[in-house]
């Protein structure tokens, strides 16, 4: 008899348990709590990478400003439109404490076609980590202003400047995603219209 009793009693205790909704509350926050944090991750990761983005976006265009114009027109020396570029650029980058050094070429640079219309034009060579189009160079000397930035066909009014554009490598981490560890490349594209000094 005494058996009996314990058992009704433990039975009464688990239909009480079973009705509780305490236990239904904490399963339910340890499946919703892995997706909860799984979000905040994914949304502090893509917040970094549209930080970074708009960084190289704006250096980018402080590029492509420093390209078209010269840094000082008084100065003797050499004035080449690729460093300037690079150097406002790597500058820009460094105020936002990202690294210069990882700036790449874009794998299929933008096409773009001279002003005299002979063709597409390609990268300076005088950059190895960013691409300038419209630069031509005659020995030691460098002229800004030789890519068509509005073609006339198209509506344009047949101005002619300069591009930039580069890719920088951002890695996102989001755990349990197939995104995890990957690396994509963020690219960055500013052009400015040549003007006569």
């Amino acid at each position: 008899m005494g058996n009996t009793i314990g058992m009704k009693r433990v039975r009464k205790i688990l239909r009480g348990l079973a009705r509780d909704p305490r236990g239904t509350e904490l399963a339910e926050a340890a499946v919703v709590l892995p997706l909860l944090f799984l979000v905040l991750f994914a949304i502090y990761w893509f917040g970094q990478a549209f930080r970074i983005y708009g960084t190289i976006t704006h250096a980018a265009r402080e590029g492509a400003r420093a390209a078209v114009a010269p840094l000082c027109a008084t100065c003797g020396g050499t004035n080449d439109p690729s460093q300037n570029a690079y150097n406002a650029i790597k500058s820009a980058l460094v105020a936002d404490n990202l690294d210069p050094n990882q700036l790449q070429q874009p794998t299929a640079p933008p096409v773009l076609t001279s002003c005299g219309g002979a063709g597409s034009v390609g990268c300076d060579g005088g950059q190895t980590q960013i691409c300038v189009q419209g630069v031509t160079r005659a020995g030691k000397t460098a002229v800004e202003g030789n890519v068509q930035l509005a073609p006339t066909g198209t509506g344009g009014a047949g101005e002619c400047g300069v591009s930039v554009s580069f890719q920088y490598p951002y890695s996102l981490w989001l755990p349990g995603s197939p995104l995890n560890k990957k690396t994509i490349y963020l690219r960055a594209q500013a052009q400015m219209r040549a003007e006569s000094q």
